[in-house]
């Protein structure tokens, strides 16, 4: 009994040795299809994983962070590591003003208004637990400078307009 017998005759095909080898001719379109999906998606993976510094310092955020930092709804990461520099993501910078994103954090506060207490206090939250991430990731050795990088995936992701690079 071949050991594919089992698996029936649907699947056999798929399983079939001819002169010792494959018949790829067996193979269908729709499994040929799924094999280059799930391999794409090995690569991307691949390429996007965090190197194990990155991992290490985004897990050091993640316990040694505060409650007031765990409980943002923007989660502060360790991008990549060059050098001496950790590439963190921020969901702010000069392209895109804290205003837009606290807009749709925080839609009851009017964040048009400059002056309104209310977005001076989560304005002043955003920066505190942005320090409070870069912190903790500047305390650890081997690592002197934090360079931001705007989170464009994140704010768009949130409707949230981000202008290309």
């Amino acid at each position: 009994m071949l050991p594919y017998a089992r698996l029936g005759e649907a699947s056999a095909g798929f399983f079939e040795m001819e002169r010792g080898n494959m018949n790829f001719r067996q193979i269908k379109s729709w499994q040929w299809a799924l094999l280059v999906i799930a391999l794409l998606v090995a690569l991307d993976w691949a390429i996007r994983r965090p190197d194990a510094k990155t991992r290490e310092l985004n897990d050091l955020i993640a316990t040694k962070a505060s409650q007031k930092l765990k409980d943002y709804p923007y989660q502060f990461q360790v991008l990549r590591v060059e050098g001496g520099t950790a590439v963190m993501s921020t969901p702010r910078n000069f392209d895109s003003p804290a205003f837009r994103m606290l807009g749709v954090l925080y839609p009851d506060i009017n964040v048009k208004d400059a002056n309104n207490p209310a977005f001076i206090a989560v304005e002043r939250l955003l920066g505190q637990v942005q320090d409070e991430a870069k912190d903790i990731v500047l305390a650890q050795p081997g690592i002197t400078d934090i360079r931001w990088e705007l989170d464009r995936g994140w704010l768009r992701r949130r409707g949230i307009e981000v202008p290309d690079r």
